[in-house]
């Protein structure tokens, strides 16, 4: 038996305090408390896999008894006086009944029996239950030492009754130095950066860097490799990081593909990819601070190519890809084609827009919107237009026109064209004065001169404007093409009345009442077949007045289209309607949900019957010949 080999993690379990490693406040508190005399009856031991919680509690254990240190951590349990029980296989009610009889019988040659339960969170409720009141109250030579990776799962009440100590992870230079130290012993040639990885691939757990290192040396023998340790622990290397880092700041797809193939074809695991991905822009982040690189956990020459490698990227592009990649660690998990999924996620790394490009074009922007703003503002014709008769409309109503004469020095052919100026002249004289001015031959000269301008007018917007029949009917005709249609055609009121009937005052929209919009309700529809495209003239004869109330006209609608139709032509439809009042209202619109009548809710042969009670001659049809309604319930 003696020549059987033994696991690193069995030949070097520390059998004192002094030998834990990074446990110093749990191991230094119990030796203060041996040397004041001062145990408690219960301890539980909370923290990672691989800390050293059952190492503590055997070492805790071998102290109090004084047991000879030639006895290893293994062989305690084969003395009277420490008893180890795994919870995870003595769950049940009645291991602890068994426990408690045992407690009982003093131990045979040490001053404590030490009862160490591991996974003490894999008992039951009950097991529990039946252990709080021999915790509470041991004999006095009792000592329960508890170990769980878990301590949320244990109840209150036995957490309120033990000194509680956390075990925190291992870091990772703590680690290299213990590897650094069981290799020399064990007189085993490797590198520091394979230190590293053994170590980042324990993850704060000695036991399983002891682990893996035996498992190291069983592939590579006494001389281990960088290389042959990677594939030994299947662990991606940092320098295919690098090298793919490199790809995505050149943007080179091509070769980003090659390397997801070749290493899909060395049958990396994706995830473990991914994870390790993560962390290398994590650390690639940090390094973009030098006060930072102690957080990054590697040898020294790596810190620098990390140093190196960050100048290359930004911390926003730095932080886009860790969230990316972040991401795809969960899609991955759920996809159907786990490889495409991750084959997507590196591209999008090489794709993506960096930073500087990004700053670049806000900053063209930028620029771009100072030379807009510092542009003049451009006048449209219709403000031009606006602006132009409010000007006239402001002149002095009792103002002439002047007479326009023909310089006789400029020639005809010299003189430039002059376009014609439309007049707008109020009525501010009394009706006696404008007759007896009637028939004066300057009355006659300015009718004449107006007559041609409104025809010139006329002329102008008709070949500007294209007679389209079916877009008139559809989409409706512009406002400024009637107004000119009437006034170029014999049907209509000449254009010297339409100017009066403009410039006449309207009335205010609170002296309106409802009765004259209800009295002109029906000449209104009438008017907008006329001048609103077939959709609103339909949907507005469906719809009545309601209310009135401070110039808004309320309407009641059955549905919200017709709302949005009559709310988008509102202001047209007030025009239209202010013709007929001389005031401009505002039109809104509410839908109301028409009421079934009593009728309407009546069945088939309810109706029927009622239809027989109001006319005398179905009755009289239904009694002779025995007519009964026919009443398919499937149409």
């Amino acid at each position: 038996m003696s020549d059987n080999y033994r696991a690193l993690t069995r030949t070097y379990r520390p059998t004192s305090f002094d030998d834990i490693v990074s446990q110093k406040h749990v191991s230094n508190t119990l030796k203060n408390a041996i040397k004041q005399n001062r145990l408690a009856h219960a301890y539980m031991f909370c923290g990672p896999r691989g800390v050293g919680k059952t190492t503590m509690a055997r070492v805790l254990a071998r102290t109090v008894n004084e047991i000879d240190q030639q006895i290893d951590g293994e062989s305690l349990n084969q003395t009277l006086n420490v008893v180890e029980i795994d919870a995870a296989s003595n769950n049940k009610v009645d291991d602890i009944r068994d426990l408690r009889e045992r407690v009982r019988i003093p131990p045979q040659n040490g001053r404590y029996k030490v009862y160490i339960i591991d996974e003490v969170h894999m008992l039951s409720k009950s097991a529990f239950n039946a252990l709080l009141k021999t915790l509470e109250e041991p004999p006095d030579h009792i000592i329960f030492i508890f170990a769980t990776t878990e301590p949320h799962k244990v109840l209150p009440t036995i957490l309120s009754r033990v000194q509680r100590f956390d075990f925190k992870r291992i870091s990772i230079d703590e680690i290299v130095d213990r590897l650094r130290s069981v290799a020399k012993n064990e007189g085993i040639q490797i590198d520091d950066e394979s230190l590293h990885v053994i170590a980042k691939k324990a993850d704060g757990a000695l036991r399983d860097a002891l682990g893996l290192l035996d498992q190291a040396i069983s592939f590579c023998g006494n001389d281990i490799q960088h290389e042959e340790l990677l594939r030994a622990l299947n662990v991606v290397s940092t320098e295919r990081m690098f090298d793919f880092m490199n790809t995505v700041e050149q943007q080179d797809a091509s070769k980003g593909l090659e390397l997801i193939n070749d290493l899909l074809q060395e049958g990396y695991d994706i995830q473990e990819y991914l994870v390790g991905l993560a962390e290398h822009i994590r650390n690639l982040y940090v390094a973009k601070s030098s006060a930072k690189m102690h957080l990054v956990e590697a040898s020294p020459d790596t810190k620098k190519r990390y140093k190196q490698a960050a100048k290359s990227f930004s911390e926003d592009d730095l932080i886009r890809m860790l969230h990316m990649v972040s991401e795809a660690q969960y899609k991955i998990k759920e996809a159907q084609q786990p490889k495409i999924q991750f084959e997507i996620t590196l591209l999008k790394l090489i794709h993506m827009e960096r930073r500087k490009n990004l700053d670049t074009l806000v900053s063209e922007l930028q620029q771009l919107k100072k030379k807009l703003s510092n542009q003049p503002a451009v006048t449209t014709d219709t403000d031009a237009d606006t602006q132009t008769a409010s000007s006239d409309l402001q002149q002095d109503s009792s103002t002439e026109k002047k007479e326009i004469k023909p310089d006789s020095n400029v020639s005809g052919s010299e003189r430039p064209p002059q376009p014609p100026e439309p007049v707008i002249r109020e009525e501010t004289e009394n009706r006696s004065e404008e007759t007896n001015n009637a028939d004066s031959p300057e009355a006659e000269i300015e009718s004449e001169t107006e007559t041609v301008i409104a025809t010139e007018i006329a002329g102008e917007e008709t070949e500007a404007t294209p007679n389209d029949d079916d877009f008139d009917q559809l989409f409706g005709r512009s406002s400024l093409n009637k107004e000119v249609s009437n006034a170029s055609n014999g049907s209509g009121t000449p254009a010297r009345e339409e100017q009066k009937t403009e410039s006449s005052p309207k009335r205010a929209p609170k002296d309106i009442s409802f009765d004259e919009v209800l009295d002109c309700w029906d000449p209104f529809i009438d008017d907008l077949r006329k001048e609103v495209p077939q959709m609103l003239y339909f949907q507005m004869q469906r719809l009545k007045p309601a209310k009135l109330e401070n110039g808004d006209l309320l309407l009641h609608c059955n549905d919200d289209f017709a709302k949005q139709v009559v709310e988008e032509n509102s202001r047209q439809l007030g025009q239209i309607l202010g013709k007929q009042l001389n005031a401009f209202l505002n039109i809104k619109c509410k839908v109301k949900k028409r009421e079934t009548t009593e009728e309407e809710s009546m069945s088939p042969y309810e109706r029927f019957k009622k239809l027989q009670e109001r006319d005398p001659t179905i009755k009289t049809l239904v009694e002779l010949f025995g007519a009964e309604l026919d009443y398919n319930l499937n149409q």
